[in-house]
Formats: structure tokens, C-alpha cells, sequence
């Protein structure tokens, strides 16, 4: 018997939870996940137009809302702008607060102030109830959206230190709850829980934070309820937990950008009364004497943290009887279906029982303005230089003294020992980012009806913080797509005699010099053959073309290229890999791509360790230094006459092993007028970048060496194959090619033989 339709009400709701997900890997400036939020709130449209559709007139306001923002994204540019995400984001909220009430005929929550008073960022819910679903009394606004109001002039400082020891504590608790997801009676993850919003709620009452004292109050009395074991973990449990983890996260995020100078003094406007109504139903169900008297807390400023008041109970026939079905209040990841023993085995990752561990280091911290870590950085690099320069200055050739020879080998061991302490303060590990992939596979896993676990490794493994920042996104996309289209769903994977569990294991480690971060999965592999077929039909490649595996792989890395033969929530809209790559390009790294049919995929991402230092080859053409990544170069060696091919008079072909490289005459395109070496006495190096080579024609091969970045001024900001320039030991100037820049140009008409 088939599955009955979904009603209007439920259809609009799963569209609300795909919405919600595509927002929450949307970011400022950005464009990812418009196009597909875009096609989402068409469809929305769509279903609450539908004639007798049944959807209550505040909810279709808020559709043509969410449209009327989505079209401002697309007038702007199409990148979100930050105030427009937001007010996204802000309608979602609502709307998923609304669906329960909706769906049971009850009242629906308030609109938010900022919201229903907004009226020229698009229409806002009719204030005209609807038959089944009568508008919320005004005593119930507070309940639904509690202004949050920040006394910068005042607290600024407080307020900083508070929202930077937040991002710990959130993170320990999203860690924490994937543990007792799989351990539910682990009684240290449990404190280590209940600690966290402890500190919540004594800090957000020294501050007055309303809002999250309520909330951080509540999850701290449903799981002082667990520790008391008057409460079981259960599924219903974990999705609270996280879900108010989600909110205090958004709070925090809101705060800080508040404390950036971004919309400063704006009340801000988070629902949380139905995630409030939610837990404290399930309080009241407990039948803990004190769980029924549970009530909102409502601080008052105090002197102490650790003493901030919490007020007298109200009766317990004010907690609400709301069914412990209704759905609860989604503010970031949308929420997965309930889960069942057999879909849950293994889906929590083996690295989350680590999130609930204290440090093991031992050593005391100190917090240093970045700024100021930037300065001591910059002013060691100039010292290196410095050194450098005395240790190769030509006046020093003939001296004989060799106390001062000894002297000046120590000044340079100091150095060197300076320079490293000093950039390792840049350096974080890459536990963090990894750790956030942990909550990533469990969401996508649950949505997509599989089981999948999340093994990481080399967490410790250290990484400038630059890097650190930007390497969030593409691991977030390429896991997401190694969990949604790599790994089978279970009775697929049993018929090909795998476990029904999948795995993505997450890897990092150092080689030659750089970091290598592993993304591999267990699961089918990638489509080789029906990837050259779509890019044949986009046209990207010709039919006849031959490419090697991985040509034909790195064809997953243009813009809108997808395989996917039906479009999810998830992914196969085609938007994603290119961004992976181009974030990739940015931080001077490559990608490697291996995939075995049937067996799973690996994505090696080349990574420097840091982009304040570059490992380079120092190359000469006439009397110009360049500077080349080495993590670009392949090989170099001498052609012979044979080896150079000219094609039609119009460029050069180097014949590499049989295969033909464009040959880049680098004097032609630098304007280098001396007289350089013929083509036969030069020196061919070979770069790669982005799956493309290249053949640089340079007059001599100096030597390998490390050597401070330093920006580019006006003068050569817009020459993109220039990456910056380094002072050499010698004092010269040594201009750092750009590679990524150099493999995307055609030659050159070449230059008659000398």
C-alpha cells in the first residue's frame, strides 16, 4: 500500500527544514546556497498558492516574505548580504516555531518585533488570524522572542570575554551530545554538558542576558534531571540539547558581530519560546517534584557570576501540556527524523568522546590581541631578512676573525630558532575544524537515510590560522558530498557485501614540508564514465577527448557541474566543488583526486604550513629572480633541441614523456629585456595547478630556500601572476609567482632564435 500524501501543512514544513539547512552554510558576501534557497522558495510559493491548500494566512505571508528577501539577494549582487541573511534566517525561525502550533490548531507564536515591524523589507504576516490557528495573545510575546539588548558603552569588554569562552562550551557540548547519543549513561560527557550551560546561565545573569539565561536555566534543569536519573537520554532528549546548543550559538554569533561594530545596538530578536515549551514539557513528564515547578528564569543583574539569581518557581500548572510530538524550535540545522535503533548504529563519530575531555597540555594560557601576534610575526620576518643580509654581505667575505665567523653563525641559529617559536604562535590545530565535521555527518547521515560513521585522525596536526579559517568550507562541502552521494544507503552496501555502516575518515598529517588533509570514504567511487558524459553535453570537454582519471575527475570542480540524476535538500544542484577549489587555490594548496569503483573515493588537499613563510624555488631569467611554490613544481631538466615543438608559428609545445605541454616564455610575458639564454641551453621547469601544466622557460635554477612573504604594492596589485615578493639574502627583491595564474595563460607567439 503506498504512503499517503503529505498535507500542505506537512509539505510546507519539510520545504521550511530543507530551506533552513541550505542557510546554514550560507555565509555573508557569499553565494552559496542561493540558487538552491532560491528553487526552495519557489516551491513554497507554489504549495501555499495552491487553491484550497489549507496554510494559514500568516504562514503564506511569510512565504512571500522569504521571497521578497531572496529577490533583494539577487538585486544586490547575488551574494547574501549580512543584514538580509539574517532576516532569513530570523523568518525560518519563525516559521518552524509556527508549523507545531499550525499543524494542532493552536495558537501561533508571535511575530518577532523586528520582523512584523519591517515592513519595507518585504510583506510581513497578516495579523488577521486564521480559522484554525488564531494569533498568540500579547502575553505570550515574551514567551516567543525576549529582545536581547547589549550594553556596549559599558560591558563591551565583559561581553567579549563572554561570547570568546562561549565558542569553547558550545563546541563541548555539540562533542558531548554525539557522545551520549551513543553512551547515553556516560556520566562524565553528562557534567561536562551540564557544566557548560551552568556557565551559561552565571554568565549571561551577570550580564543581564535575558534570554539566554532563560534558556541556558531550562537545558541546565533537564539535565541536572539526567544526572539526578529521575531522566532518560533518549532521542527526544538529544534533539533538545542540540537544538538549544544551536540557539545559545546564534546568540553568541549575533553578539559578536555586534561587538565588530556590525548593526551595534540592535535588539536581538532569536525566538525561543517553543523550544522553551519543549523542554519544559518534558520537564514536567519527568515527574521530579522540582521539574514540575520549573519555570523561565528571570535574572537580575548581580555582582558575581557565579550567583546569578534565579527567582521563584511558578506553579506547575503553568508549564504548558504541549504534546511531546509537536515539533521544536529549529534554529541552525534543520531537524532530522526521529531517529531508530537500526539507523542510528555507528552514525556518531568515534573522535566526539574527545570533545568532553579537559586539555591535556598542562600549560597555562594567556589571550594576546591578534593584532598584536601579527606585529611580532611581521618584525621577525624583517629581523630574518636582516640577519641575512649581515651574513652575506660582500664586506664580510675576507674576514678572517673567526670569533666573529662564530658569532655571526649563533646570531643566525637564534634566529632561526625566533622565527620558528614565533610562527608557531600562529599555528592552531586542526582539531577544532574537524571536530565540527562530527555533528555535520551525523545531520546529513540521519536526512539521508543512512548509517555513517566519522573517523578523524592527526587532530593534533597544526596549521597557520589563517588557514585554519578558510579550510571550513571546503571540508564541509566534500564531506557533506562523501556522506550524500558517496556512501550507499545500508541494504545496498550489504547487497555489495559491505558492512551496512559507511565510514569518512578524516585525515591530517605533515609531508615534505606541507600539511595533507584525507577525505575518504567506503563507498562507490566516482562515476567516472557519467562524468565525461555530462561534460561532454555542457560541453566542457569534446567527445573524442582523452583524458586521464584524474583530468576527467577534476571536471567535478566547475561551476554548477553535477551528476546528480535528482536534485536534494542535501546536494546535486551542482554548486559547491568549485568553491572548494577556489578556496583551495587561495591558500596556494592543490587537490588530489583517487577513486576505486565500487570500493570509495580519497581527496588529498597540498596545504603550506603557513602563508606568512613560503618554501619556493629560486629561479633566474636574465637578471630578474622569481620565486616558485614548491609545492607546484613537478620536475625541471634541460630540453634538447627535439623536445621544443612549434605549432603553426603562433606557440611551443614541450614534448614531456610523450605528452605535449605548453612551453610559457616568462621574459614575454615579465617584459624582460635582457638577453637570455637560447631555448636549448635554458632550463624548463614544470608547474601544476588545478589539474593544468606548464613548461617555464628559465635561465637557471638558483636553489631552494624559505623566504618571507611580503605584499605587493599598487604598482603590481593587479598583475595576477604575481602571488608577492620576498627579499633575498642578498638584498635583491625576488618576485613569488603566482602558479594557479600562470597554467590558465596561452603562449605566446615565440620570438625568433637568437
Amino acid at each position: 500500500m503506498s504512503n499517503p500524501a503529505p498535507s500542505p501543512l506537512e509539505a510546507l514544513s519539510a520545504l521550511t527544514e530543507k530551506l533552513a539547512l541550505e542557510l546554514v552554510f550560507a555565509a555573508p558576501g557569499k553565494d552559496d546556497g542561493l540558487l538552491p534557497s532560491n528553487s526552495l522558495v519557489s516551491d513554497m510559493q507554489d504549495l501555499v498558492s495552491a487553491p484550497g491548500g489549507g496554510v494559514p494566512t500568516p504562514l503564506v505571508d511569510a512565504v512571500a516574505a522569504l521571497r521578497s528577501s531572496v529577490d533583494r539577494v539577487f538585486d544586490a549582487g547575488g551574494a547574501f548580504p549580512a543584514e538580509e541573511l539574517t532576516r532569513l534566517r530570523d523568518w525560518i525561525s519563525w516559521l518552524q516555531s509556527a508549523m507545531g502550533p499550525a499543524t494542532r490548531g493552536t495558537p501561533l507564536p508571535a511575530l518577532p518585533a523586528n520582523l512584523g515591524a519591517n515592513a519595507s523589507a518585504g510583506t510581513t504576516p497578516s495579523a488577521e488570524p486564521a480559522p484554525s490557528a488564531p494569533v498568540a495573545p500579547a502575553a505570550d510575546a515574551g514567551a516567543a522572542v525576549d529582545p536581547l539588548e547589549l550594553n556596549l558603552a559599558d560591558d563591551a569588554e565583559l561581553l567579549r570575554e563572554f561570547t570568546n569562552e562561549s565558542q569553547e562550551h558550545l563546541q563541548n557540548i555539540e562533542l558531548g551530545v554525539l557522545t551520549l547519543e551513543e553512551s547515553p549513561t556516560d556520566a562524565n560527557t553528562l557534567n561536562s554538558i551540564f557544566r557548560a550551560f551552568h556557565t551559561f546561565k552565571g554568565g549571561s545573569g551577570f550580564l543581564n542576558l535575558r534570554p539566554i539565561n532563560r534558556l541556558a536555566h531550562e537545558l541546565e534543569s533537564l539535565l541536572d534531571l539526567a544526572r539526578q536519573q529521575t531522566l532518560t537520554i533518549d532521542s527526544e532528549v538529544i534533539e533538545l540539547i542540540l537544538q538549544g546548543g544551536d540557539t545559545l550559538k546564534r546568540f553568541v554569533d549575533r553578539m559578536d558581530s555586534q561587538l565588530r561594530g556590525e548593526n551595534a545596538g540592535e535588539p536581538i530578536l532569536i525566538p525561543t519560546g517553543h523550544l522553551l515549551e519543549s523542554v519544559r514539557a518534558v520537564i514536567a513528564r519527568s515527574g521530579s517534584p522540582s521539574a514540575r515547578a520549573s519555570a523561565p528564569a528571570v535574572p537580575v543583574s548581580v555582582s558575581t557570576p557565579s550567583a546569578a539569581p534565579m527567582p521563584s518557581p511558578a506553579p506547575a500548572s503553568a508549564v504548558p501540556s504541549a504534546p511531546v510530538s509537536a515539533p521544536v524550535l529549529k534554529v541552525l540545522p534543520p531537524d532530522p527524523p526521529a531517529p531508530t535503533p537500526s539507523a542510528t548504529a555507528g552514525s556518531a563519530p568515534k573522535s566526539a568522546s574527545k570533545g568532553a575531555e579537559a586539555s591535556k597540555d598542562g600549560g597555562a594560557a594567556i589571550k594576546v590581541d591578534t593584532s598584536k601576534l601579527d606585529a611580532l610575526v611581521d618584525l621577525v620576518g624583517e629581523m630574518v631578512i636582516a640577519q641575512s643580509l649581515v651574513a652575506q654581505d660582500p664586506a664580510l667575505t675576507g674576514v678572517q676573525s673567526q670569533i666573529l665567523i662564530r658569532n655571526l653563525a649563533q646570531l643566525g641559529r637564534i634566529t632561526k630558532e625566533l622565527q620558528r617559536v614565533a610562527m608557531s604562535l600562529r599555528m592552531v590545530p586542526v582539531r577544532g575544524v574537524f571536530q565540527k565535521m562530527n555533528r555535520l555527518v551525523r545531520d546529513v547521515s540521519m536526512k539521508a537515510g543512512k548509517q555513517v560513521e566519522l573517523v578523524t585522525e592527526g587532530e593534533e596536526t597544526e596549521l597557520d590560522r589563517t588557514i585554519i579559517e578558510v579550510i571550513g568550507d571546503p571540508l564541509v562541502h566534500m564531506i557533506r558530498n562523501a556522506v550524500d552521494h558517496g556512501i550507499e544507503k545500508p541494504d545496498v552496501r550489504v547487497s555489495r557485501g559491505k558492512p551496512a555502516i559507511g565510514r569518512v575518515h578524516l585525515k591530517a598529517f605533515h609531508e615534505g614540508g606541507a600539511i595533507v588533509i584525507e577525505i575518504e570514504d567506503d563507498g562507490g567511487g566516482l562515476p567516472k564514465e557519467k562524468i565525461f558524459k555530462k561534460a561532454v553535453e555542457r560541453g566542457l570537454v569534446k567527445p573524442d577527448a582523452k583524458l586521464s582519471d584524474s583530468d576527467i575527475y577534476g571536471l567535478i570542480f566547475e561551476p554548477g557541474f553535477s551528476t546528480a540524476e535528482v536534485v536534494t535538500d542535501l546536494s546535486g544542484r551542482g554548486v559547491g566543488m568549485d568553491v572548494v577549489r577556489r578556496n583551495i587555490e587561495q591558500l596556494r594548496g592543490k587537490i588530489v583526486i583517487d577513486s576505486t569503483p565500487g570500493k570509495g573515493s580519497k581527496f588529498c588537499i597540498h596545504l603550506p604550513l603557513t602563508l606568512a613563510i613560503i618554501e619556493g624555488l629560486l629561479v633566474g631569467l636574465g637578471t630578474e629572480r622569481f620565486i616558485l611554490p614548491t609545492l607546484s613544481v613537478r620536475e625541471s631538466f634541460r630540453a634538447k633541441p627535439e623536445m621544443i615543438i612549434s605549432v603553426q608559428e603562433r606557440e611551443e609545445v614541450v614534448n614531456v614523456r610523450g605528452r605535449l605541454i605548453p612551453l610559457l616564455r616568462l621574459d614575454s610575458y615579465f617584459g624582460i629585456r635582457e638577453q637570455s639564454l637560447p631555448v636549448t641551453e635554458a632550463i624548463v621547469v614544470v608547474v601544476e595547478a588545478d589539474a593544468q601544466v606548464r613548461c617555464l622557460l628559465v635561465d637557471q635554477l638558483i636553489g631552494k630556500q624559505e623566504v618571507v612573504i611580503k605584499s605587493l604594492g599598487e604598482t603590481f596589485r593587479n598583475n595576477p601572476n604575481l602571488a608577492g615578493a620576498a627579499i633575498l639574502g642578498d638584498g635583491r627583491v625576488g618576485l613569488i609567482l603566482d602558479v594557479a595564474s600562470l597554467v590558465k595563460l596561452k603562449p605566446l607567439k615565440p620570438a625568433l632564435a637568437a
